[in-house]
């Protein structure tokens, strides 16, 4: 049986990922903090990064997914940690690595320089996190850099913030001039990292469903008459610069993505 370590999968697209390992008869190990139980059929450990290598004891695995290395000191640890107990090491990262890039088409994965200095913020952590691996890691890494995720139990409220305006009549905030971005099915990553955990390929890979949305395609879709109004705290989704990625690497390695258009009039309406 193949095993792997899912670390943080307890909610939103992470549940989703361990009940499709379980589903496909791997023997999945999750490692969270204890405030969700685990599916059945799935070992469970409690426990924070900072002791995780304790907890793990002699256990190895044929492959790890973490869906919280947010930071550089995360993958430090991790390194250190997964030394010796795995071959291959599934870290989900973020478009967010890209905030700081200008292009006027969607962008390969060798778009962002993982040892360039960028601002501080969250995509930073992650480019920065993805570097500790690319340049440390003894096992096999692969950052799967994902797009922005719609549907299932979203705990973030950004979908919500857009279905609670257009329903109460209050205006979205816009920037003056408003681009596309890349996004995902929540189901769909969930696949994409399974997969990704069991390929046979390594370093980042973006992941993106076909077709791009603006803020206004989002509202196009949300009964009601949405309200605009151009100011400074742009709502989510509100993107004042286009930094979509280019899902041709994950295609061409074997990944099949739906089309937004499949699938966003059901998130919608959820």
């Amino acid at each position: 049986m193949k095993t792997v370590c899912v670390i943080g999968g307890s909610r939103h697209f992470g549940r989703d990922l361990v009940l499709n390992l379980r589903e496909a008869g791997v023997g999945v190990t999750l490692v969270n903090r204890g405030s969700t139980a685990p599916p059945p059929g799935v070992d469970h450990l409690v426990t924070d990064r900072a002791d995780l290598g304790a907890v793990l004891g002699s256990r190895t695995f044929d492959a790890v997914v973490d869906q919280v290395c947010y930071t550089p000191a995360d993958a430090e640890a991790a390194v250190k940690t997964f030394a010796g107990r795995t071959g291959r090491y599934v870290m989900t990262s973020t478009i967010e690595v890209y905030e700081h890039v200008r292009a006027d088409a969607p962008l390969l994965e060798t778009a962002v320089d993982l040892h360039a200095k960028a601002p501080q913020g969250y995509g930073e952590d992650k480019r920065r996190a993805e570097a500790v691996f690319e340049t440390k890691a003894p096992f096999d890494f692969v950052a799967v850099r994902s797009g922005h995720v719609l549907g299932g139990d979203d705990f973030t409220g950004r979908l919500a913030h857009y279905l609670d305006r257009v329903r109460e009549g209050r205006p979205i905030v816009v920037h003056q001039e408003n681009h596309p971005s890349s996004f995902i099915h929540y189901r769909e990553i969930a696949e994409l990292l399974g997969w990704a955990a069991f390929a046979d390929f390594t370093g980042p890979v973006n992941a993106r469903s076909h077709g791009e949305l603006s803020v206004f395609d989002l509202c196009e879709h949300i009964p009601g008459e949405p309200v605009f109004e151009v100011g400074e705290d742009a709502s989510p989704f509100a993107f004042g610069h286009y930094y979509g990625m280019d899902n041709s690497r994950a295609t061409e390695l074997g990944f099949s993505f739906s089309h937004t258009e499949n699938w966003l009039p059901e998130v919608i309406g959820a």
